[in-house]
């Protein structure tokens, strides 16, 4: 688990970093758990484009990953640490006593042969999941649920964990990696430990072509377009915006703008993120 640094034979190569790739244990996916994954370049069920910069990329297969945990106090050995192309965390292979296999993500220190188990018995070791009723204070944990048998939705890219702050009145609080402080209901399901493949965030794609390999297209500034392309196109030479705060292609307030709208689960929060 470590980052190459590769030599500068061509400009693009000259700031390239990548993953040693040194934890994995296995070349090939198991089978049983792919699904076939259809790109959708961003757009939506009605075909227009929903999020931008989205399309092309390497093609790729789903691995069905285990978020619920919800094989509880039936024990499973690992068996491989495996690269997943749709998420920055590495996979972990578990081979359970009744024969069925799982993908869930794997956590630092988690090696090959090692056992784990989900449930209120478990222990409290890496690659474990417990409610957070039974998680001491203090310890660090992934793959939170927000409700119970929903499955893990918080904490869940490579080097991220939360921190488990107090218990009080059957709720749980954590300290998500953003900094925000949230009540979760204390029978909620979370994994113990932080996730591996730490040193992803200092990958440098180094060029273009690698972005694009990622399913990720050119972004264009608005300031290089027309004024019937963008709010801040036009004008001779390098113009300023011209107008109280930056725009949106649409001409909605960008940069600063808040643009959370009001959830019934904003009450959970204590502390906003940073």
């Amino acid at each position: 688990m470590g980052l190459k640094i590769y030599r500068p034979t061509s400009p693009g190569r000259r700031t390239m970093t990548g993953s040693t790739f040194e934890e994995l244990t296995r070349d090939r996916p198991e089978k049983s758990l792919l699904v076939p994954l259809k790109k959708r370049a961003g757009r939506n069920n009605q075909g227009r484009i929903s999020v931008r910069h989205r399309g092309g990329g390497a093609k790729r297969q789903l691995r069905i990953i285990d978020f619920k945990r919800d094989k509880l106090d039936v024990p499973g050995k690992v068996v491989s640490i495996e690269y997943d192309p749709n998420r920055s965390a590495r996979i972990a292979l578990i081979h359970y006593v009744d024969g069925e296999k799982r993908y869930i993500l794997a956590p630092l220190g988690l090696s090959i042969g090692d056992t784990i188990l989900a449930g209120d018995n478990a222990e409290i070791r890496p690659g474990n999941a417990l409610p957070l009723s039974h998680i001491p204070v203090g310890i660090q944990i992934h793959n939170l649920e927000l409700q119970r048998g929903k499955g893990g939705q918080l904490v869940r890219s490579a080097g991220a964990s939360a921190q488990l702050i107090s218990k009080e009145d059957g709720y749980a609080l954590v300290r998500l990696p953003s900094g925000e402080i949230r009540r979760i209901r204390s029978h909620c399901f979370a994994t113990v430990g932080q996730i591996g493949n730490v040193e992803h965030q200092g990958i440098s794609l180094g060029k273009a072509g690698r972005k694009r390999l990622l399913g990720w297209r050119p972004a264009v500034r608005g300031s290089a377009m027309s004024p019937r392309d963008h709010p801040h196109g036009g004008g001779e030479g390098r113009s300023p915006v011209g107008m109280p705060g930056p725009k949106t292609p649409w001409g909605k307030p960008a940069l600063g703008q808040k643009t959370r709208r009001p959830k019934a689960s904003d009450r959970l929060i204590v502390k906003r993120r940073k």
